[in-house]
């Protein structure tokens, strides 16, 4: 509960398909995309704090005249440093009265295709040189290249590899790089290819670089760079001429949504951004299907073409239930189902008392869950399941003003009692006060801080539900959570098993993991669920309670989670689930999770791919 976690990016497009003298005419400003752009990374905001870019490419710019521009920040308000960075460089009454031939020449970022990016990193710290857009230069427009992405790969080990055993020497190894390098080789490749042919044909030298720029075989590019990426992903890119794609992983894992029309093409990481920031009807934005590549020509045609091979849809339940805004439509109704579906286990753990419990949330967050859980309440009354419906209150209220990510780790739990304020003598002795949440991961700010303050209000029972199963396995996909210890439900079974006097199956399944260390990922197996196997779900979760609860807590603590079968059912075609069951989506998924737990029975607190 109220756990910070690291996790997956977000990516924004824009592609204005008229001259920009169209858009200061109708919309008032040669920026008007750049605008729009900024509206798609605020609305994203939730997907990354820790760092934010920005790409502008100008079409059709003359020889010694800039056409690409780039600014990144990695501050403490990415976004705002950012674009603040642009408008001290761009201000529009500079503007007014320059043709847009003159106000491209002249400044920054006068453009008419942009790629943004926020950032929340998985790895490695928090430093510029890591924040995307990453580029690669040359002196030929078509050869140069900007990406930017939302995504993990768990097997970089072999990609870095490949990219050696062709003659290169990439200067970092990172997940980043090594795609930019795979998606620069394979388009050097067809850019080679395609001189020789023009060249064979009779063309200059100039003409040739034309032609190039015109007939660029992204789909073979993307379709052979990433051949063997294992991972969820989408990623963004754009060329110096003016072409761009974004392409998705072949499980459907990561997200991304586009938009057309005459005037524009827009791709986000959330409909709903789109939705709000370009004011269209659900019904024109399109999901970028798994394996497939959208690609956006120079001359702004635009083609939705397959370049791998799909498996079958695997997309982040978890990104449903945690991360993505509320306000899209089906996610708003998946959140709510989540909650609803709650409700008879809710009943069970106040032992049918609903005359005597009060329903609350914390934080924000879980305000659309706790919604479908009082909506449950109210359909089982209306059954006969229980005669009085609990009393709603609201309970914890977040001071906006105290910013517990300015402390140090060490800090953050004393300052995490004082963000959160209670309304007292709203619950009585004889009451359970029943929690909702969006999920619990490790558990310990619960246990340090909210445990207490809740407490405070002297119920008889407090019950923490969350909307999410039990965290059990680590993600490699996008989401910073790759640290078995982590993981309240991990250490729950492991502190069973010792009670047990089973700790000989933790010791067989650290064997079975080494001794398959080195295979290749196809022929891995996930042995960490024999972790877990000798325990329902109800063991797990009454130990957890056990764990959070200090001896200074005063009323009896229960923790509900929720079940797969009704995530499934909350969540009908979002069905990775793999941090709940241990069903990786890709073959690397089973390499980290081992890894993982070789790393925590070896005392080694590091990443796992």
């Amino acid at each position: 509960m109220s756990d910070i976690i690291n996790h997956e990016c977000g990516i924004a497009l824009i592609r204005l398909r008229k001259p920009l003298e169209y858009y200061k005419e109708r919309y008032g400003s040669a920026l008007y995309g750049l605008k729009r752009l900024y509206i798609l990374m605020e609305k994203q905001r939730n997907r990354g704090q820790e760092g934010a870019g920005i790409v502008g490419v100008k079409l059709d710019m003359n020889p010694g005249l800039k056409y690409m521009d780039r600014v990144r920040s990695c501050g403490l308000n990415p976004i705002q440093e950012v674009f603040n960075t642009i408008n001290n460089q761009v201000d529009s009454s500079l503007l007014t009265g320059l043709t847009i031939t003159e106000a491209k020449e002249r400044f920054p970022f006068v453009s008419e295709l942009y790629l943004g990016h926020l950032r929340y990193s998985t790895f490695g710290k928090n430093n510029i040189d890591l924040v995307h857009p990453l580029k690669r230069s040359s002196n030929w427009r078509s050869r140069n290249l900007a990406l930017a992405a939302n995504f993990n790969l768990t097997n970089v080990d072999e990609l870095f590899q490949s990219l050696i055993e062709v003659g290169q020497h990439p200067r970092n190894y990172s997940d980043t790089v090594t795609i930019l390098e795979k998606v620069g080789y394979y388009m050097d490749d067809e850019i080679h290819d395609k001189y020789r042919y023009y060249r064979d044909l009779g063309f200059s030298r100039e003409e040739i670089s034309v032609q190039i720029e015109n007939n660029i075989d992204w789909q073979s590019i993307l379709s052979k760079s990433s051949s063997n990426w294992d991972g969820g992903y989408s990623v963004a890119g754009v060329a110096g001429h003016g072409d761009a794609f974004v392409m998705r992983d072949p499980w459907g894992i990561r997200p991304a949504f586009y938009y057309q029309d005459d005037e524009i093409v827009v791709v986000a990481s959330e409909a709903s951004v789109i939705r709000t920031a370009f004011n269209v009807d659900d019904l024109g934005i399109k999901e970028i299907e798994p394996g497939h590549a959208l690609i956006v020509k120079k001359s702004g045609e635009i083609s939705d073409l397959k370049v791998r091979e799909p498996f079958e849809k695997r997309s982040c339940s978890f990104e449903r239930i945690y991360f993505s805004r509320g306000n899209d439509r089906e996610i708003y109704k998946e959140r709510k189902k989540l909650g609803e579906l709650l409700a008879h286990q809710i009943v069970e753990s106040v032992n049918g008392d609903t005359e005597n419990t009060v329903l609350t949330y914390i934080p924000n967050t879980a305000e659309t869950s706790f919604l479908g859980m009082v909506e449950g309440m109210e359909s089982l009354l209306n059954q006969g399941v229980i005669d009085k419906k609990p009393r709603v209150e609201k309970i914890v209220i977040k001071d906006a003003k105290l910013r517990t990510f300015i402390t140090s780790d060490s800090d953050r739990d004393e300052m995490a009692a004082h963000v959160y304020d209670v309304t007292y003598g709203v619950v009585n002795p004889e009451e359970n006060l029943v929690v909702i949440d969006d999920s619990i991961v490790r558990g310990t700010t619960l246990k340090n801080s909210i445990l207490r303050i809740l407490d405070g209000l002297n119920p008889k029972r407090i019950i923490i539900v969350s909307s999410a199963p039990q965290i059990r396995y680590p993600d490699c996909y996008g989401i910073d959570m790759t640290r078995m210890g982590e993981f309240i439900a991990f250490n729950a079974a492991i502190e069973l098993l010792r009670e047990c006097n089973r700790e000989e199956l933790i010791q067989a399944v650290y064997e079975k993991c080494k001794k398959q260390q080195f295979n290749i990922k196809e022929d891995i197996q996930n042995f960490v669920k024999e972790i877990y196997e000798p325990f329902s779900d109800n063991d797990i979760s009454h130990k957890i309670a056990q764990m959070i609860r200090n001896s200074s807590v005063k009323a009896e603590v229960k923790i509900v989670f929720q079940t797969l079968n009704n995530l499934h059912k909350a969540t009908p075609n979002h069905v990775g689930d793999w941090y709940f069951s241990g069903d990786y989506p890709t073959p690397g998924g089973n390499k980290v999770v081992n890894t993982a737990f070789i790393n925590w029975f070896e005392g080694r607190d590091i990443r796992s791919y």
